[in-house]
């Protein structure tokens, strides 16, 4: 059965991130298999994946520390802050809108399946 660690913090920009890519790389080293994974991402910094879709930057670069190719999957809805209230959306790696917080609230459910397949297959 595959188990799975979920790191959590109170704040943004506190170095959450850059401590999973730590873990990546050092249970990767370890002969683990170990993938990246956050279902919802808020970040003007994105990197793009050999299949031209967007993820987060960071989701990108633990990846790497995997030892992984970045997929759309592993990051997928990501949310690029445009103005206070607003953002761009972008969902397996494609625009799919802009939207003001509380339009994109609404239409948040139905994004909900959009991790789904990757955490389904991702350790088959």
């Amino acid at each position: 059965m595959a188990k799975s660690i979920m790191f959590q913090g109170t704040g943004s920009d506190v170095g959450k991130s850059l401590i999973v890519v730590g873990l990546c790389r050092t249970y990767a080293r370890r002969g683990l298999k170990v993938l990246p994974f956050k279902p919802q991402n808020m970040s003007n910094n994105a990197a793009v994946t050999m299949g031209g879709g967007e993820i987060g930057r960071a989701q990108w670069l633990q990846a790497l520390a995997c030892g992984a190719d970045p997929t759309v999957h592993m990051n997928p809805v990501l949310l690029k802050p445009e103005c206070d209230k607003g953002a761009q959306v972008v969902v397996h790696g494609k625009v799919v809108g802009h939207y003001m917080a509380r339009d994109y609230m609404g239409k948040k459910r139905n994004l909900l399946d959009a991790g789904t397949n990757f955490i389904r297959n991702a350790w088959h």
